[in-house]
């Protein structure tokens, strides 16, 4: 076995045995090595298949062992690429996945226990000195990517010659700046020089900081990340032709859409590109990464600015200078509070929001067959085309006449013919949606179904009125659910004769991105309800968190008291420009006046009055909020993002100013308080509930972790509250 030592291009490192005990229960990832007769004569490919032993469920990872077996199979493979291997000889190496994985990065579980910058610094060298053996064999590389790709699963195929990518492929991405990192095995040099740097900065930075989102097979092909795309059901086996084309020297079957890198590396890959980028389109690129990180962050996380400083510096660099660069940045944030904060974030989103706190017996959830809607607005119509789409059962819709239905209807008809046109769906699957939605002006159409959602205007008369009417028709075994967020549902069952099948099932907008539902027990809710709206819950792909019946319960509860502060401090006489960027140190997904804005003036008045009726020492209706709502304000920005100057005047006047410092304190202390007053009520199991719901439901940043934990760093917990909340 070769040392790692003797392979760190930048300085020693650790020894192997060092290295491999800082991850003591690492799943390890294999490398096994097969030969494969590539057709048309093209010779030998020995084929490195990456695999930890277990089925999709657990993606195969890197940690250190999984590190050293790679370097392993390499060394096997390169002893065999010259012409003294004789018949043992291969002319290409190749490496792909288990079924449905090709490799989804390093191994996480494992970075929360390197305890020292060094111990990261050798974590980042192995990884390249691994790596950047696939450009290094004398022989060319071909990356077969069959399966899911993030991280370092991607970085190994950049460092290859070629690559290929099945259509099937769901997930392609490097979500390291969404968690605290940057891709740190090669990311930030490779793919900038391999697609250019503006897309590769929405690779690298837009998309991990817009919810984390991925790119599919046809996507990353598009983009010039593959050098060619195959159907999943022979992907393999086109894939060996298609290498044994490009060896023998022949025009490849297929090259992506007209790229940089289009079946062969842009430039070699120790060569700075000099004249072969315009400087312009560099740093341009740059600068709209840095434009929309500040836009998002405000400064407040370090990773996706050290990952933008990498591909600023790409351009003019070395791989030997890019790589040691990645390993230094590596190096500093696998040791950050930040990396911490986001694992911990990310282990709440993996791993508690899939086992629900307090969750009955799942096996007592009744199937639902078919599902009913009471209102078509644009939320009815978003929960609708949900259903459709996840449960694929027939859905139905009532409003109060015909005009109002036709446009929900319209509305979801049109989302369908755009999820079309975007090659979401195909032609047949939005036939069937489409035919899964009707609409009827009468609540007999609900006799047969299993689940009655209403989501109409939010008073509680009317929707008890509501319910009171559904239930004159369904079976008694069917589900009643509210989207209400903040009335109270054991209110509106209270007039029902079987109150027990009520729950609240809160959505959050828009219903298709977010992915938190709090799901309500009411007084009366009984266990097969509550099994039956979590099963539902996760059908429907969402992450569920049940939540006691509590006024607001606790997303809006939270953020109606944090930004009830705010807008006291206004109305004592804060400038709003000084309030609105009070917070901008946290690095929250919108500005308070840019979430009042997509709550909707009205919409935080109503709730902020229900919080005030339960709790009125702690929460009081702004006078300035309820003069935006009489003049009819909906929107309090002109298009350029500057604040209309009639909102601005109703905004205005006061004698008892804040300071941004002071302002983000009030209400981060408030928030604390509200948490504590939440726990103690028993809204949720747990502050792990909490946090989790703030950041599914509100956005609250990974790099921040948990909203509690936060607090408790913050000392600020302890200040308000006498204990931390995580003891």
């Amino acid at each position: 076995m070769a040392n790692t030592e003797n392979l760190q291009p930048n300085g020693p490192g650790l020894s192997d045995s060092v290295i491999t005990s800082l991850f003591p229960e690492e799943v390890v990832t294999k490398a096994l090595v097969r030969d494969v007769e590539l057709p048309y004569g093209a010779g030998t490919m020995a084929l490195i298949t990456l695999d930890n032993g277990y089925d999709h469920t657990r993606p195969s990872t890197f940690g250190p062992a999984g590190l050293i077996s790679l370097r392993e199979a390499l060394d096997s493979v390169a002893a065999r690429t010259s012409p003294e291997a004789g018949e043992r000889r291969i002319t290409a190496v190749g490496v792909t996945g288990k079924p449905f994985i090709f490799a989804v990065g390093a191994d996480l579980t494992g970075a929360a226990l390197i305890g020292s910058r060094e111990e990261a610094l050798a974590i980042g060298r192995l990884g390249h000195s691994v790596f950047r053996r696939f450009g290094e064999l004398g022989v060319p590389s071909f990356a077969f990517v069959n399966g899911a790709a993030l991280g370092g699963g991607l970085e190994l195929a950049l460092h290859c010659s070629y690559r290929t990518i099945s259509s099937g492929v769901p997930a392609v991405a490097f979500p390291e700046c969404f968690l605290g990192l940057l891709p740190g095995w090669g990311g930030t040099y490779l793919l900038p020089r391999l697609i250019g740097p503006a897309d590769a900065l929405k690779v690298i930075i837009e998309n991990p900081l817009s919810q984390n989102r991925m790119l599919r097979g046809p996507q990353a092909h598009a983009l010039g990340i593959a050098d060619a795309m195959f159907e999943p059901a022979d992907f393999l086996a086109e894939s060996l032709r298609w290498a044994a084309v490009i060896l023998r020297g022949d025009d490849p079957p297929q090259t992506p859409p007209a790229h940089r890198g289009a079946a062969r590396p842009p430039v070699p890959p120790g060569t700075p590109l000099g004249g072969a980028e315009p400087p312009d389109e560099w740093a341009q690129a740059v600068a709209a990464a840095r434009l929309f990180t500040d836009g998002k962050l405000h400064g407040a996380a370090p990773a996706p600015y050290r990952a933008i400083d990498l591909v600023a510096a790409a351009r003019d660099r070395s791989r030997d200078e890019g790589f040691a660069a990645e390993d230094e940045a590596l190096a500093d944030l696998l040791v950050s509070d930040e990396l911490r904060a986001g694992l911990y974030a990310f282990d709440l989103t993996q791993k508690r929001a899939r086992h629900v706190a307090g969750a009955p017996d799942k096996s007592l959830a009744r199937p639902v067959t078919k599902v009913g809607i009471v209102g078509a607005g644009l939320m009815a119509a978003q929960i609708a085309l949900l259903f459709a789409r996840r449960l694929e059962v027939p859905v139905v819709l009532t409003d109060l006449d015909q005009a109002r239905l036709d446009a929900g209807l319209g509305h979801i008809k049109a989302e369908i013919a755009k999820l079309a046109s975007r090659g979401r769906i195909s032609a047949d699957a939005a036939s069937r949606l489409t035919g899964l939605v009707s609409g009827s002006l009468t609540k007999d159409a609900f006799a047969d179904a299993d689940f009655v959602i209403e989501a109409v205007f939010e008073e509680t008369s009317v929707k008890q009125r509501v319910f009171a009417e559904v239930e004159a028709v369904v079976r008694p075994d069917c589900v009643l659910a509210t989207n209400t967020s903040s009335l109270s549902v054991t209110e509106m069952a209270a007039g029902l004769a079987h109150p027990e099948r009520v729950a609240g099932f809160h959505f959050f907008n828009p219903v298709a991105v977010m992915p938190l539902v709090e799901v309500v027990r009411a007084a009366a809710t009984d266990d097969a309800t509550l099994a039956t709206a979590l099963a539902v819950g996760k059908a429907l792909k969402k992450d569920c968190v049940l939540v006691k019946d509590s006024p607001a319960f606790v997303v809006n509860r939270l953020l109606t008291r944090f930004l009830g502060e705010i807008l006291a401090c206004v109305d004592e006489g804060t400038p709003v420009e000084v309030a609105e960027h009070a917070p901008d140190s946290l690095g929250l997904p919108a500005t308070p006046f840019v979430l009042l804005q997509l709550v909707g003036p009205a919409v935080a008045l109503h709730v902020g009055e229900t919080l005030a009726a339960a709790y009125p020492d702690r929460f009081a209706v702004s006078p300035k909020l309820r003069a935006l709502v009489a003049a009819g304000k909906t929107r309090l920005y002109q298009p350029d993002f500057t604040v209309d100057e009639s909102v601005a005047a109703i905004l205005a006047g006061g004698d008892r100013p804040s300071t941004a410092e002071q302002v983000r304190e009030r209400a981060l202390e408030a928030l604390a308080e509200e948490i504590r007053l939440l726990l103690d009520e028993g809204v949720v199991a747990a502050p792990e509930d909490v946090d989790l719901c703030m950041i599914l439901g509100a956005g609250w940043p990974f790099h921040l972790g948990g909203i509690t934990p936060y607090l408790d760093r913050s000392g600020i917990t302890e200040k308000v509250t006498g204990t931390p909340f995580r003891l």
